[in-house]
This record gives C-alpha cells, structure tokens and sequence, in this order.
C-alpha cells in the first residue's frame, strides 16, 4: 500500500515525469506498440523531411533563374540560405504557439492543419516567379508547421517505459527516408519537360521548371492528411470526457474503498493521480521548467546546432575544390553519398536502438553518441590533406565511410535525449509544451547554424586560418567544451528531484 499524504499531490504534479514508476525500474517485457496508430504517424514524419529536402537539388538554380542576384554567381548561395533558413525561422516563432494549442484542443487538430499549410506552401514554392514568392511560401511552411513537436508528444502517448525506445528510434528512420527521398524527388523530376519531353512537352512545364517535384511532395502530403482524417486516433482526450471519466471513477472508487482513506493501490499510484483534473491542468511555464528539465532541453539544442553544421559542412566540403580545402566532387556524387548516409542510418537506427538503449542505458548511449563528432569534424582536414597529397583513391573514401558511420552513431543522440525530454513531462496536458520547448530551441539554433557554419568555412579559406581548417577546430573544441553537458544527464528522468526529496527528509 502507498499512503499519499495530501500535500503531495501539487508537488507530484509540476514535477514527477510522465513515465515514472513506483520502484523506478522499468518493465524487462516491452509492451507491444499500437502499430496501426504509429505507422500513421511515422507518414506524418515522413512528411516533412520530403516536403522540406525536395528543393535541395534545384534551389540554386531556380535562384540563379531569378536574376537577383545581378550575375554574381557567388551571391546565389547567400540567397538560397537564406530561403533554407527561413523555415527553421518561422518554426521556431510558432512551434510552442502550436504545441501548447495541441495541450488544449488536442493532437489531431494541429497535426492536420500543419500537414494543410505543408501541402498548400511547397505547391506555391513550386509555382513562385519571383524572390518574395519563395520567402512567403517558405515562411508559411515553416509559421504553420508545428507538427515536429506535436509528433513527439503522440509518440510519448502511444508508448510506455518499455517500448519507448523501440518507438522513438523510428522517428530518425523516417527522417533518414525522407532525406533519401526529397533530393531523389527533386533532383530527377525538375524540368521534366528537358528530361521527359514527350510526357512533359506543354508549355506550363517550361513555365514551370519545378512545380513537378514540388506538386509530388504537395500530393503525398494531401494522402497523408485522408489518412490521418479518417484513421489516426486522438492521444489527448476530450476535457469534458476526462472529467466525466475522473468522476465517474471517483464515485465508484469511493463506493468500493470508503474503508482506505487516503490510500490508494501501489500498482496504479501513477494512473489515479495522472488522470486528475489537476494533474491533467497545464503546467505554467515557470513552474514546468525545473533546472533537470532544461538541462534535457539544452543539450537537444546544443545536439541539433552541433548537427546541422556538420551536415552544411558536409556538402559544401565534398564540392570545394581540393585546392581550396575540399574534395572536389560532383553534385550526383554528393547526392549520391548523401542519400548512403540516409539509407545506413535508416538501417541501423531499426535494428540497433533499442537494443543498444535497453544494454547501456540512454544516458551512456548519448554521451557517446555526441562524442563521435569530435573525429566527425577531425576527419575533414585529414582527408584534405591526404587528397592534396596523393589525390582521390580509395583510402579518402576509407575515412569518407568512417565519417559517415560516425555520423550514424550521432543520429542516437537524438532519440535519446528524446526520450528524456518527454518522459519528463509531468502529464499529459503538458507534454505538448515541453516538446514544444524543445523544438523551439532546435528550430533557433537550425536557423542560425548554417549561416554560422558556412561564414566560419568561408573565413577560414579566405584568410587561411590554419591552413583553412580553424572551423574544424573551432566545432571540435565546442563539441568538447559541451560535453559536461552530456556528462551533467541522470541515469534516469526525475533522478534529481528524489535526490533533493530524499536528501530533505534525511
């Protein structure tokens, strides 16, 4: 029997974690995960990355179309940045707004009307003729999306303690595929009327060169928002419902047990307090950001800022010439090494998460995990210097392959302090602001990250800071000055607050 004195009720509900448990041990058999319901959501994920990834192949040209640029080809990329960027802007002035209306109206809500403002901006990019048509287009995706964070309060809803990991690990797969699919979209259906003139031959398609791939990406997400219509569950039930229910309860409870008075089963300790009007309220944000819950945020955000400048760097590093600090190669093979980094990642993520998170715990597997970026960022100025050296054979490639199996490893970070941002929620009404807490945080530094990046690169080059390789150590030495971050995460979510409740009354 566990007896609940009165005041504990307000303390377990700004601070206890969703997930938590009596003995804080976690069930060894995992539950099996709805599958139905998570299939439908992994499409939603699928949506994004295809939708956002598709114009990769195409953005600078469709720029350099423009004219704005007054023939300075060098100016294109700061233009096409700057419409890449503005995504990640706009998420990250509307994705708490979003998650937070997600903990009032429900999921599903916003799930569709962000999967609507996808579908209508990327067909508007696809038929925009001037520069202020791509931002507005761009800024809507990005204003009314807030999917991302809403996607992994479901996730936390339709998983428990014991599969958790199983189901967090198939967001980075989805993400992977898409990133596989987007530029494979965007890359070979662009001006179809050049590459399949007797299918393509009208005017509209010269017109415009690439509404094709962007028409694709606008239609599946308009499958994926039947779908979620007709079949995807709400996760978040109706207020007057739960109250309904908890009352409901409430009489039979009473009528069963008058005889325990302020006792309750240890078994379901967790379900009556988190089925309560009180602890469904939400939480107010003072009162919902603790000290370990934005140490969980503040290493998502440093992860995701660590993250996207590798992967601005990769790119720009593969297409440099060798002479200026790069390798040289083609857009096909960059695409191509691109797209294998998604295919591995996708692979590995499904078959080695879980398991890896059940053997070493999620705190171990992100501390290593984020330590792999240090010989990430390393390996680029070997592999410049041994290019220099002896040109491109295949011990370049050799390191190329490390660094992508690196990057792999880097990819469980996110699933893991996934994990710790969403079980520690305090109930259900406040796990969409916590995600979207987080996401807010990631889509500030996406935002800023590349340009950062890409700046850094170029000085480093221009004034041969170096030898043009100090934004390489600049990263390393950022990676391991926010390591103690890493190492400052408990084994497990609400570890600090037993500690301070046990050190209280010892």
């Amino acid at each position: 029997m566990l007896v609940v004195p009165a005041s504990s009720t307000s303390q377990h509900d700004d601070r206890t974690p969703l997930l938590s448990s009596a003995d804080g041990k976690e069930p060894r058999k995992p539950t099996p995960l709805p599958k139905g319901q998570i299939m439908i959501l992994m499409l939603v994920a699928l949506v994004e990355p295809i939708a956002s990834q598709c114009i990769y192949p195409f953005i600078n040209e469709l720029v350099s179309g423009l004219d704005i640029t007054g023939g300075d080809e060098r100016a294109v990329g700061y233009y096409a940045g700057l419409i890449e960027s503005l995504f990640f802007a706009t998420q990250a002035l509307t994705v708490f707004q979003w998650s937070r209306i997600s903990d009032q109206i429900g999921r599903k809500p916003v799930l569709l009307v962000g999967i609507f403002g996808l579908s209508l901006s990327i067909l508007c990019f696809g038929l925009s003729k001037t520069f202020a048509g791509l931002v507005i287009s761009r800024c809507i995706t990005g204003a009314l999306n807030g999917n991302i964070g809403v996607m992994k309060s479901m996730l936390g809803e339709l998983t428990d303690s014991s599969n958790m990991a199983q189901g967090f690990a198939l967001m980075p797969i989805m993400w992977s595929l898409g990133c596989t699919l987007g530029p494979l979209i965007g890359g070979t259906l662009s001006r179809p009327q050049d590459h399949f003139p007797r299918l393509f031959g009208a005017p509209f398609w010269a017109e415009y060169p690439y509404f094709l791939p962007c028409s694709i990406a606008s239609a599946f997400a308009v499958v994926v928002f039947v779908v979620i219509v007709f079949f995807l569950k709400e996760t978040l039930p109706n207020i007057s419902c739960e109250k309904m229910s908890v009352s409901n309860d409430s009489e039979a409870t009473a009528g069963r047990d008058s005889h325990r008075y302020d006792t309750i089963n240890e078994s379901s300790a967790y379900l009556t307090l988190s089925h309560t009007p009180q602890y469904d309220a939400p939480v107010p944000l003072r009162i919902l950001l603790t000290p370990e819950r934005i140490l969980y945020i503040v290493n998502y955000g440093v992860l995701a800022l660590v993250e996207i400048c590798m992967f601005v760097l990769l790119p720009l590093f593969l297409s440099t010439p060798i002479e200026l600090g790069g390798l040289g190669q083609t857009p096909a093979m960059i695409g191509l090494w691109m797209s294998g980094y998604g295919i591995v990642n996708s692979l590995f993520q499904a078959f080695f998460f879980a398991p890896l998170v059940s053997r070493f715990g999620k705190r171990t597997l992100f501390r290593v995990s984020y330590a792999c970026f240090v010989p990430i960022f390393a390996i680029f100025p070997v592999v410049n210097c041994v290019a220099r050296r002896w040109g491109v054979w295949w011990g370049i490639w050799g390191l190329m392959g490390c660094q992508l199996c690196l990057a792999v490893l880097t990819d469980m970070a996110f699933s893991s302090i996934l994990m710790y941002i969403t079980t520690s929620a305090p109930g259900r009404r406040s796990l969409g602001a916590i995600n979207g807490i987080a996401q807010t945080t990631a889509s500030i530094v996406r935002a800023i990250g590349p340009a950062s990046a890409t700046s850094m690169f170029a000085y480093s080059l221009q004034h041969e800071l170096l030898g043009g390789y100090a934004v390489y150590l600049v990263m390393i030495a950022f990676t391991v000055a926010t390591m103690k971050l890493a190492s400052a995460l408990p084994e497990e979510v609400g570890q600090w607050e037993r500690n301070a409740r046990t050190s209280v009354a010892g």
